[in-house]
């Protein structure tokens, strides 16, 4: 008996570690898509210019007026630190967690989003990307990992597009892949194709240019047949403050079936941090 006993410490010590190098091996694959991504910046970008946007739509240039400083480098590629709450329940029962994350947001490549929950029996860590979305309890039990997929990376797309119109304006400037259209006097539409893949996200502004919300219908299976179709995804942006020439929202609360009765904000979060790396960082 004392044998058997044994053999079972020693399995269960020969789990632990390989689950937890596992999970290092996600540490590493965040670290290194990071890393990529940054290398994605432009190494001398242009500097804004309102003649950019003239041809506009009107909201849309009194968006990009507001949120770029005149001379500022275009960077698109931005690495920003948060801290919040993240729900994983209902609008009944939100589950509401205190978390911190960090994410690097490159459209229209990709993002990274890591982050960890704090307090609580069951802490709870891992990544969003568009290439992949891991999560681990306590660190050590795998307990959501999906991605490679085309519905995986649709859905992706439209979450890191939708991020870039308020945390990376630059990425969405009129060009190559991005054009804008009119909705009404205070919003209008931006469409982003990349790489066979295309977001359209609504943004209404204030008389200021100030983006207040954002709205998209989004490739989701966030629904209780758990079932990929599109449905309404959006949110609200307040508490605006500079980084590097760019004016962003540093309050920002989303969720699933915006502008329905099912809505409520599992994402708030308030960023304290934003940052423009240069590719060699």
């Amino acid at each position: 008996m004392r044998t058997v006993f044994v053999l079972l410490g020693i399995f269960a010590l020969a789990l632990l570690a390989g689950l937890a190098f596992w999970r290092q091996l996600d540490h590493r694959a965040d670290r290194a898509e990071m890393a990529r991504l940054i290398s994605l910046q432009p190494p001398q970008p242009p500097l804004f210019d309102a003649g950019m946007v003239r041809d506009l739509p009107e909201p849309a240039k009194r968006f990009f007026l507001y949120a770029i400083e005149p001379g500022t480098p275009l960077r698109t590629v931005a690495e920003i630190e948060m801290e919040g709450r993240f729900g994983m329940g209902t609008k009944a029962d939100p589950g509401y967690m205190d978390m911190t994350a960090r994410q690097v947001l490159a459209a229209p490549w990709g993002f990274v989003w890591a982050m960890e929950t704090k307090g609580g029996p069951m802490p709870l860590g891992g990544s969003d990307s568009g290439k992949w979305t891991r999560f681990w309890l306590a660190g050590l039990v795998p307990v959501a990992r999906i991605g490679g997929t085309a519905d995986h990376r649709s859905s992706a797309f439209g979450r890191y597009v939708a991020e870039a119109v308020f945390w990376t304006p630059a990425a969405v400037l009129p060009g190559p892949g991005v054009r804008w259209e009119p909705l009404g006097p205070d919003s209008a539409r931006v469409t982003v194709e990349h790489d066979g893949l295309r977001q359209a996200v609504d943004v209404t502004v204030d008389t200021d240019g100030k983006p207040t919300q954002v709205a998209f219908q989004r490739w989701s299976n966030a629904n209780p047949e758990k079932a990929y179709r599109l449905q309404p995804f959006g949110g609200q942006l307040s508490n605006f403050q500079s980084f590097g020439g760019f004016r962003l929202p540093t309050h920002v609360e989303a969720g699933n079936m915006w502008g329905t009765d099912e809505y409520f904000p599992f994402f708030v979060v308030d960023v304290t941090g934003v940052r423009f790396p240069e590719p060699a960082d």
